[in-house]
């Protein structure tokens, strides 16, 4: 895999360095092996969903958390005696982390197991203060004259 060096992003950028080290760990973070397989779907323009192929895990063996951005799913297992010798094992039976870096206003709405699936139902957000606004164009005057009568008039 190619590699990139992102240092002069660094340098010209202020406020972004969180979207640099995203990029710089990316590769990292694909090689951690693709253990267990998931699928991310955007099912609404502001819902998306991770499905994770959690195959022999129960609810007890599962847990997900959040924490600043970023979305953390384990698996533990609890180790069982099989009864005879295995011919062949194909069935994955190991523990797991799997990070998903979550982007700002995105929660994790709920969670469900069926038939050894994981869904994740995830939902973005936006603040009102974030959220497109008119802005009303008044006729006349100065912009701060017409500020400093609103202030007075919110005062009395």
């Amino acid at each position: 895999m190619t590699t990139f060096d992102f240092s002069p992003l660094y340098r010209t950028s202020v406020g972004f360095d969180r979207l640099a080290s995203l990029l710089t760990a990316a590769n990292r973070l694909e090689q951690g092996g693709g253990y267990p397989p998931y699928n991310i779907v955007a099912t609404d323009e502001d819902r998306y969903r991770i499905t994770m192929a959690v195959a022999g895990f129960s609810n007890d063996d599962l847990s997900i958390t959040t924490e600043q951005n970023q979305l953390t799913v384990a698996g533990k297992r609890q180790d069982a005696e099989e009864e005879g010798e295995f011919l062949h094992r194909g069935i994955a039976n190991r523990s797991f982390e799997r990070r998903f870096n979550l982007a700002d206003h995105v929660r994790v709405v709920g969670a469900r197991l069926e038939h050894g699936l994981l869904h994740i139902e995830l939902e973005r957000e936006l603040p009102e203060a974030m959220k497109p606004r008119t802005i009303e164009i008044k006729p006349g005057g100065r912009l701060i004259e017409v500020a400093k009568k609103k202030k007075t008039e919110k005062a009395a």
